[in-house]
């Protein structure tokens, strides 16, 4: 039953099997500060050491974007893209993708997106964009879509395209070459390039983070749809779709892709659990670690939601003189109830951002979705009433991100021993922090550590200014004036777990 991507080692040419000693928790040895050392002997969970002058922080998206193209043209053996899908309007890019086809022969191209969003009706769907590289390069590009297994049956035909993704997409965010990774929560359109605010983390030199990711998109695309060109060949199998301009096959056609849920919490349980046994036994401890955490949880996979939890309790378990503080941002700030809870029940002071109503991406949209930033008002009113009840009011801090012409969609957690210190911990990647990224969307995000040591105090810099250039335009909640309509409450009563 479980797909050819199970077995993700040992089979990604021109990159041999990585033989590493096997370990399961963070070295003693340890430079981490004090607060976290006990944190990170608990994680059990895939993990990389990271020079920390091989990390840099990208601060906007014109820089992510030039660095996109860049790592692209560089390129010498393979090319690995995630992302939810890829604009109308990036001619740019898969140009560069073709150039850097036809300079190399050797190169391979892997991309995974979502297909609800990448085969919308229009003349510019990611699947057309994509499909001519597939015609040129039929043995070494490889496009797969997955798809969500949460819409089915009759729900699946009655509603629009436009609305499909309520019930779950591809969220992970990966861009990758060769041994050099930038792991970011942006999307390959013109917006994200320009004008749209995120995080963006690049590192260079990393053959086992790279292989990580890579085996990750190909563990997904073993149960995702496979882009083709209209005119493959025969039969395309079942549950497969022939359009004009191109063919969307499904790989296995003895498991319906409204049942892939053992299949996906096997593969994707296999490919962590390889990890697992495949670090290093020890981790040099001027190095940063990254801990890998997939969060969906249509298949019983909650990384991200384990860890946290666990950092958590163990944050509320230090001595009650500690004062370490938490920065959290989320471009659409419906916090998971859990995430919820952890807060409202600790000690540990909280700093959130969240998007203001202008900067959030669907401001000013046409019919329903132009509802979703005063449905994300109501949100954030209920949970800062929460904060009241909790007696949390001194604890935690909730403010709003705008920008002139800018909307947001950074999203992530830092945590610093004290209000002015560096941060010592982050997390980044796709996730929300929100009810769809805990339950319905499937998400990849990391867990950095880094350790006290002089060769971090830049790295550790680049996290405070990351910070700070995100606050630097976040001013005083002011949702608590905002009026919500009697039809968005409505709304959000009905779909409230899909914001």
């Amino acid at each position: 039953m479980l797909s050819r991507a199970v077995r993700v080692l040992g089979r990604v040419p021109p990159y041999k099997r990585l033989r590493l000693s096997p370990s399961r928790c963070v070295s003693s040895a340890s430079n981490l500060h004090p607060m976290i050392q006990g944190f990170a002997a608990k994680l059990q969970r895939p993990k990389f050491a990271v020079s920390p002058d091989d990390i840099r922080i990208l601060s906007k998206p014109t820089h992510f974007y030039r660095q996109l193209i860049d790592m692209i043209r560089r390129a010498q053996t393979r090319i690995f893209i995630s992302s939810l899908y890829l604009g109308s309007g990036e001619s740019e890019l898969v140009s560069a993708l073709a150039e850097a086809l036809h300079k190399k022969p050797e190169l391979e191209v892997h991309m995974l997106f979502d297909l609800n969003r990448s085969t919308r009706p229009g003349p510019h769907s990611t699947a057309k964009l994509l499909v001519p590289l597939i015609n040129q390069f039929p043995e070494r590009v490889h496009v797969s879509f997955f798809r969500s297994p949460s819409l089915r049956g009759l729900l699946a035909k009655l509603v629009p395209p436009r609305f499909n993704e309520g019930w779950g997409t591809w969220h992970a965010k990966i861009y990758g070459v060769d041994d050099e990774v930038m792991i970011s929560g942006a999307n390959l359109n013109e917006s994200y390039f320009t004008d749209r605010q995120d995080r963006y983390i690049h590192f260079t030199g990393q053959l086992h983070l790279s292989q990580y990711c890579l085996d990750f998109i190909k563990t997904v695309s073993g149960f995702s749809f496979k882009l083709q060109p209209p005119s493959s060949g025969g039969s395309i199998g079942p549950y497969s779709v022939r359009e004009s301009e191109y063919a969307i096959s499904w790989p296995t056609p003895e498991i319906h892709p409204h049942h892939i849920h053992s299949t996906a919490e096997l593969a994707l349980s296999a490919l962590q659990n390889t990890y697992i046994q495949t670090t290093p036994e020890r981790v040099d401890p001027n190095k940063v670690v990254m801990f890998p955490l997939i969060q969906a949880g249509q298949f019983n996979i909650r990384d991200e939601e384990n860890t946290l939890k666990m950092l958590f309790e163990h944050l509320d378990a230090l001595p009650k003189d500690t004062r370490p503080l938490l920065d959290l941002t989320s471009g659409y700030f419906g916090l998971y109830k859990e995430y919820q809870n952890l807060i409202l029940r600790s000690t540990v002071e909280c700093r959130i951002v969240a998007s203001s109503p202008r900067a959030n991406g669907f401001y000013g949209s046409r019919g329903v979705s132009g509802r979703i930033p005063e449905g994300y008002t109501l949100l954030e009113q209920r949970f800062m009433k929460a904060v009241q009840r909790a007696g949390r009011e001194s604890g935690v801090q909730l403010n709003e991100w705008e920008r002139e012409g800018w909307t947001y969609h950074a999203k992530g957690i830092w945590l610093s021993a004290a209000a002015g210190s560096p941060p010592l911990l982050t997390l980044f990647g796709s996730t929300n922090l929100n009810s769809r990224s805990a339950h319905i969307d499937t998400e990849l995000s990391f867990l950095m550590l880094v350790p006290e040591t002089s060769a971090s105090d830049a790295l550790r810099a680049q996290l405070a200014d990351e910070i700070g250039n995100l606050r630097s335009h976040a001013s005083d909640w002011k949702g608590a004036q905002r009026k919500v309509r009697l039809g968005t409450k409505v709304l959000v009563g009905l779909v409230g777990g899909m914001l």
